[in-house]
């Protein structure tokens, strides 16, 4: 069974600049937030338990913005597998409005890492075989 990872997020005003659209940055923020709460609630891999040994941190990054997002709108969060490497997955996401517009859409790559003591040594780990099968459960 395949599906795709989804949240809803409103569009508050730490959001938004002066044109009263969300700022891009903020955009990307919200994608972060999507990838860690994918890993903690899908994965079972929470952020706050990976970090002290490994991480995830994106790698590559492709946006292209469709349509503003305004004050107040919920933005529906969608994030699904594309392919799955040995310690890479790369992930296509899309943010749609309530008016099923899209706002925005790319891909991401994340690589599986891990962090030496010292932190000045980080170098890709392969997922482990039971991660792998938790990631592909969001493979389209």
């Amino acid at each position: 069974m395949t599906q795709q990872f989804i949240k809803q997020e409103k569009i508050r005003f730490q959001h938004i600049d002066y044109a009263g659209i969300v700022f891009y940055p903020r955009f990307l923020e919200m994608l972060n937030c999507l990838v860690e709460d994918w890993f903690e609630e899908a994965l079972d891999r929470p952020f706050s338990k990976m970090h002290d040994t490994n991480g995830i941190p994106t790698v590559d990054l492709k946006i292209q913005f469709k349509n503003a997002a305004r004050l107040g709108e919920i933005l529906t969060k969608k994030l699904w597998v594309k392919e799955l490497k040995n310690s890479s997955v790369l992930c296509g996401f899309q943010f749609v409005n309530e008016s099923e517009k899209t706002v925005l859409e790319g891909e991401v790559t994340l690589v599986n890492v891990k962090i030496q003591e010292d932190r000045n040594n980080i170098k890709a780990e392969p997922f482990s075989e039971e991660m792998k099968e938790k990631i592909l459960n969001y493979k389209l």
